[in-house]
């Protein structure tokens, strides 16, 4: 949280300064805006504020998955020190984003390909490391709470892998207008932070239902419909397939049509985990 804090005073201030810029150029055309400085600032705060989003998810799996093991999740030197490098590393790694820009300085160019490699390996490292070292013969309760939380890890660290390759320059220049860069960040979202929400939501749950077979099948519907999309976009974006086209030539349509098959398997599970949430709500009454 106090991460969290730190990172996001410093975007929104980025995003409110040229938001505030750009009303002011709006109603008095004279006021000029330098377009790369606004730029910086856009991207500054999109990045900072989705990162933000992730890591405070992310304390669902530090204080919920260790419930159902058993076990502290152990906060030491390391951790904290992982976490302390994070926190610098996504103020300064947003410049990969620009990296088809070829105003930018060459040194901000080369942080952000640098810090792109580095950037998740501190807290992605500690995490991921740290939940498997939690769940090993830990004898863990697998409910559904427990599973979309174990999931999600999956989600976050697998999900910097398409981020670490688009961040090599000569890849970028290719991949970076393709369907490869929606395939990553919703790799991020959707079986990282989306599965670290449901995972708390269904831990509320637990408190008044056990978990039936409805649940377990909408999580299996769940992780095989987005690791599906996800992968849909992957491999669409290694076929060239642009993110932004005027006309959707034939040839992609065969991927268009995959990726909503998964798609309705996350919609389905998405609605079944919604339904049995709020009626698990309600306590059960005794017999």
């Amino acid at each position: 949280s106090t991460m969290v804090l730190i990172v996001n005073i410093l975007g929104i201030t980025a995003g409110a300064a040229i938001l505030v810029m750009t009303l002011v150029n709006l109603y008095v055309p004279a006021f000029d805006i330098d377009p790369l400085l606004a730029k910086n600032l856009i991207y500054f705060f999109g990045h900072v504020f989705i990162n933000a989003t992730i890591y405070m998810a992310v304390i669902g799996v530090y204080e919920i998955l260790p419930v159902y093991t058993k076990r502290p999740w152990k906060v030491n030197r390391v951790f904290l020190a992982a976490w302390t490098a994070s926190t610098i590393m996504v103020i300064i790694v947003y410049p990969h984003h620009l990296l088809m820009d070829f105003a930018m300085p060459t040194w901000m160019l080369a942080m952000g390909q640098i810090i792109s490699y580095t950037s998740g390996l501190p807290v992605l490292v500690v995490t991921a490391y740290g939940a498997l070292l939690l769940v090993h013969r830990s004898g863990i309760q697998w409910n559904t709470a427990a599973s979309l939380l174990f999931l999600s890890v999956f989600g976050w660290a697998a999900g910097v892998i398409p981020a670490i390759i688009d961040a090599v320059i000569p890849v970028n220049t290719v991949m970076h207008n393709t369907l490869w860069v929606p395939g990553h960040f919703h790799f991020y979202l959707l079986l990282g932070v989306a599965a670290m929400v449901l995972g708390f939501m269904y831990h509320l749950r637990a408190a008044n239902h056990h978990d039936g077979l409805l649940d377990r099948a909408a999580f299996w519907a769940y992780m095989i419909g987005a690791l599906g999309f996800v992968m849909s976009f992957l491999y669409s974006g290694n076929q060239s397939v642009p993110r932004r086209y005027a006309d959707h030539a034939p040839q992609w349509v065969a991927y268009d049509q995959i990726a909503s098959a998964f798609a309705i398997l996350v919609v389905a599970a998405m609605a079944v985990f919604l339904l049995r949430f709020f009626a698990g709500l309600r306590p059960r009454t005794a017999r």
